[in-house]
């Protein structure tokens, strides 16, 4: 059973339904119009130029309504479908569910037509700065074709001169080349005579050295003869005075034995005296130390003796003052008894 609310909210959709039908039914037959309408402007561009320039206004005003219309049209198909599904889901299932889902869809959309927009409208930005960029880069370019066009023009000029220079320095070579040559020529005659001089007179001069060469081989060959029979000499007293000094070594040889021998005997001999010279030494010094003892005893006892009578001295001085004195004293002790 449906609430006494929810049948008003049905009453509401249903008269809403059949006024947004009355008005479906109005906006179609002015579509078809439309449509004639830009049939017949079709037919009638092809007029003259006056005719045409009033169309196309007609045109950009006809399709900024068609938009405009197909936008309202859009959207009536919308309201209509919502309420009528709404107005269903009322009927049958007492909800209203539909139209939350509706809403949220064309949120969805708008969403989403909205991002499109807002990239449409980064787009547009990026596409202008591209393009600034492609233009100033095209100035650039232009600016930097037309320095290589003036620096061509002018390495162009600077070649046609360095080529007529080039063909001027090259004549001008050619005949200093020339005279240097001829220069050359006659320099290389004059040195020909003056090496052909010098060739004669190294000639002359090497058979002077051959003649003198073969003096000098003479020569030095006398001078080795001379050589050998005084090196034959030499190697003849060299063997004499050898064996000369082999025999006065030998004999130096024996001598120093000998004298080693008499060096080995005065050695024990030396040996055996110093022993005997340190034995002496021992002997007086143990003399000399007894009779340095006996002095010291012999001091010692007349010290001794001389100390003891001057002690027996002392005690006979003393005794008879000591019996004068005890007499006195028996004396005394006798007079007091009275």
């Amino acid at each position: 059973m449906m609430s006494l609310e929810m049948l008003n909210a049905c009453a509401v959709l249903q008269d809403c339904a059949d006024q947004l039908a009355v008005i479906g039914n109005i906006i179609g037959p002015d579509t078809q119009k439309r449509s004639g309408q830009h049939q017949k402007t079709a037919q009638l561009k092809s007029g003259s130029g006056e005719l045409q320039h009033s169309l196309r206004k007609l045109s950009i005003q006809e399709r900024k309504c068609t938009s405009e219309r197909a936008k309202v049209q859009k959207d009536w198909q919308f309201v209509s479908d919502v309420i009528n599904e709404l107005l269903v889901e009322m009927q049958e299932k007492n909800t209203c569910q539909s139209l939350f889902s509706a809403v949220e869809e064309e949120r969805k959309k708008k969403a989403q037509l909205l991002d499109v927009i807002n990239r449409e409208k980064e787009s547009r930005l990026r596409v202008e700065e591209l393009q600034k960029k492609l233009l100033d880069i095209k100035k650039q370019r232009n600016e930097e074709r037309e320095s290589l066009e003036e620096q061509i023009a002018y390495l162009k000029d600077q070649i046609d001169s360095i080529s007529a220079r080039s063909n001027r320095q090259r004549k001008f070579v050619k005949s200093c080349a020339e005279q240097l040559v001829c220069q050359e020529m006659n320099l290389n005659s004059h040195k020909e005579k003056e090496l052909e001089d010098e060739v004669m007179m190294l000639q002359t001069k090497t058979e002077e050295e051959s003649n003198v060469h073969k003096e000098m081989e003479a020569f030095l060959e006398r001078q080795h003869a001379d050589l050998q029979k005084k090196l034959h000499y030499w190697k003849q007293r060299y063997e004499k005075d050898m064996k000369t000094k082999e025999q006065e070594i030998t004999d130096i040889k024996t001598k120093r034995t000998v004298i080693q021998e008499k060096i080995q005997e005065l050695s024990k001999k030396c040996k055996h005296m110093q022993e005997v010279i340190i034995e002496d030494r021992m002997e007086k010094e143990h003399l000399r130390a007894k009779l340095e003892k006996e002095q010291m005893e012999s001091d010692a006892a007349t010290k001794i003796q001389a100390w003891w009578r001057g002690t027996v001295v002392r005690r006979g001085l003393r005794s008879p003052k000591q019996g004068k004195s005890k007499s006195k004293a028996g004396k005394k002790g006798k007079k007091k008894k009275k």
